[in-house]
C-alpha cells in the first residue's frame, strides 16, 4: 500500500500510510503558531484532524459526542475506543493512500490548509496525562540489577515470576521529547558516611522502555481481564523513565521509588496505535513458572519493535549508539500489566499511561540503561569520540528510537531525546526551572 504523498513511500520513512499515528502539533510562525491541533503523520508531513473533520472527511460517527479533533489534546478521541479508533483510521488511510479517496488529494486549497510539512510543526505531550504507574517487567533488567546489588543467586525477588511489580509514578513531570531535563537534586549517602547530605545527583541514569496510552477506562471496583485490556490500550509510545540512582539507593527502602524517579519521565511526541502494530504481534516468553488465571493471555501480546538508545555529549559532532534491543525482552506484556492493575478494583482513566521498565536484551549491547552497560560504573562506556561514561553528565544528550519493519515498510515511532541541565543552586528561585509540555 503507498501513499500518494511520496515521502511516505521510502523505506525508510517512518511514517507511510500503514502507520497513521496520532499527535498534537501547534505551527512554529503565522497567525495560528500558538493554536494546538490533533494531527497524525505522513511521510515527512503533519495533516490536521480538526479541518478534515470540519469539513467532513473523517468522523467518529458518535453523533452525540460532537467534534474531537478541535483539542489540544487527544483523550477525547482515545475515550471513545476501538470501532471509533478502526473507523478514524481507515478513514485516514483512504484519504492518503494513491488509490483512494480522493477528496483530498485532487483539491489544492484544502491540501494547502491540511497538509503541514513536518519542519514547520512544533510537537507537544500528545494527551493528557491522568496518572502514570512504572513497571518492572524486563526480566534481564531485573536480573542484571539484582546481581549487581544481591547477588546472582538471589537476582530476582521471589514474587517476581508471578507478579507485574510496578509503583505510582508522577504524571506531573512527564514531558514531550526535546524537553531539556534538570539534573535533580536530592538527599544522598556515601556507604562510608554516618549521615546523608543534600546535592545534585551524581548517577544519572536513563531507562529504556515503551510507554502503554490507556484509552477505554475501567470502573472502580471490576476488574478487566488480560483480553479486555488489550482492548482498552489506544497506543504505545517511547518512554526514558530518567533515574538518580544514588537518590534511589538512600531513600527506596521500604516502599521503593520517590524522587529518584520523580522529576522527569520523556515520552515521544506521536502515539502508535494498537491498530497499527497488529501485524507485529509476538507471544510473551516461556513461563518459568505457571502464571495465576487472570494473568493467563488468550493470545499474543507483545510486539517486534526495534529499539535504540544514543549518546551525544556537548562535545561531540556525532552520537554514539549504546544499545540496541527489542520489546519482545519484556516478560509481561503492558495488557497484562494492565489486568494487574485492575485486580484489586483500582479504576484506570483515559490518559494513563503505564511505563513496561528498562527493556534489556541478553547482551550487554542491548543493555537498556547506563547501570548495566557500565555495570554500576566499574566498566566505563567509550562513545566514538573518545570521552568515556559511566553515568550522564551535564550536555549529554540521549535519543530513544524504535520502530517495527514490515515487509518493504516500517511503523516508526519518531524520536524520544531530552538534553540534560545542570542541577538548579540549591534554594534559588525555581520558577525559571520549569518543564514545558
Amino acid at each position: 500500500m503507498k501513499s500518494w504523498i511520496e515521502s511516505a513511500n521510502k523505506p525508510e520513512s517512518g511514517f507511510p500510510v500503514q502507520n497513521i499515528p496520532f499527535g498534537i502539533a501547534s505551527l512554529k510562525a503565522g497567525p495560528d503558531e500558538d493554536v494546538r491541533r490533533c494531527v497524525t503523520a505522513i511521510g515527512e508531513c503533519v495533516v490536521d484532524l480538526a479541518k478534515l473533520e470540519t469539513c467532513g472527511l473523517i468522523s467518529t460517527g458518535v453523533d452525540d459526542f460532537g467534534p474531537v479533533f478541535d483539542k489540544p489534546e487527544l483523550n477525547d478521541f482515545m475515550s471513545l475506543g476501538n470501532v471509533v479508533w478502526k473507523r478514524v483510521r481507515t478513514a485516514l488511510i483512504e484519504l492518503l493512500k494513491e488509490d483512494g479517496n480522493s477528496a483530498l488529494r485532487e483539491n489544492g486549497e484544502l491540501r494547502q490548509q491540511v497538509i503541514i510539512p513536518m519542519e514547520n510543526a512544533v510537537m507537544h505531550l500528545p494527551f493528557r496525562i491522568a496518572e502514570y504507574t512504572d513497571f518492572y517487567a524486563g526480566r534481564q533488567h531485573a536480573t542484571n540489577v539484582g546481581t549487581m546489588f544481591r547477588g546472582a543467586e538471589n537476582a530476582l525477588p521471589p514474587n517476581w515470576l508471578h507478579i507485574p511489580i510496578g509503583y505510582n509514578g508522577r504524571a506531573s513531570t512527564v514531558v514531550v521529547s526535546g524537553t531539556p531535563v534538570y539534573r535533580p537534586n536530592g538527599q544522598l549517602k556515601a556507604p562510608d558516611a554516618q549521615m546523608p547530605h543534600f546535592g545534585p545527583c551524581k548517577r544519572l541514569d536513563i531507562e529504556l522502555e515503551m510507554g502503554a496510552v490507556v484509552g477505554v477506562s475501567s470502573n472502580m471496583g471490576e476488574p478487566v481481564t488480560v483480553a479486555q485490556a488489550d482492548e482498552m490500550i489506544f497506543g504505545y509510545v517511547l518512554l526514558n523513565d530518567w533515574s538518580a540512582r544514588d537518590i534511589q539507593a538512600w531513600e527506596y527502602q521500604p516502599l521503593g521509588p520517590f524522587q529518584a524517579k520523580a522529576f522527569a519521565t520523556s515520552i515521544s511526541p506521536w502515539i502508535i496505535t494498537r491498530l497499527a502494530l497488529e501485524p507485529f504481534r509476538v507471544s510473551t516468553p516461556e513461563r518459568e513458572k505457571p502464571l495465576l488465571d487472570y494473568l493467563k493471555e488468550p493470545g499474543p501480546m507483545l510486539y517486534d519493535i526495534n529499539l535504540e538508545v544514543e549518546m551525544q555529549s556537548s562535545t561531540a559532532s556525532t552520537p554514539t549508539t549504546i544499545s540496541r534491543t527489542n520489546y519482545t525482552n519484556l516478560y509481561y506484556s503492558a495488557a497484562q500489566q494492565l489486568a494487574h492493575h485492575t485486580s484489586s478494583g483500582c479504576k484506570m482513566n483515559t490518559g494513563d499511561l503505564l511505563g513496561s521498565g528498562t527493556i534489556s536484551g541478553p547482551e550487554k549491547s542491548g543493555f537498556g540503561s547506563l547501570l548495566e552497560i557500565s555495570w554500576g560504573g566499574k566498566e566505563p562506556l567509550k562513545l566514538e569520540d573518545g570521552e568515556e561514561r559511566t553515568f550522564i553528565e551535564d550536555g549529554d544528550k540521549l535519543t530513544l528510537r524504535g520502530w517495527a519493519q514490515g515487509e518493504g515498510y516500517r511503523i516508526g515511532f519518531g524520536e524520544c531525546a531530552g538534553t540534560i541541565l545542570p542541577a538548579p543552586d540549591i534554594g534559588s528561585n525555581q520558577k525559571g526551572h520549569r518543564h514545558e509540555n
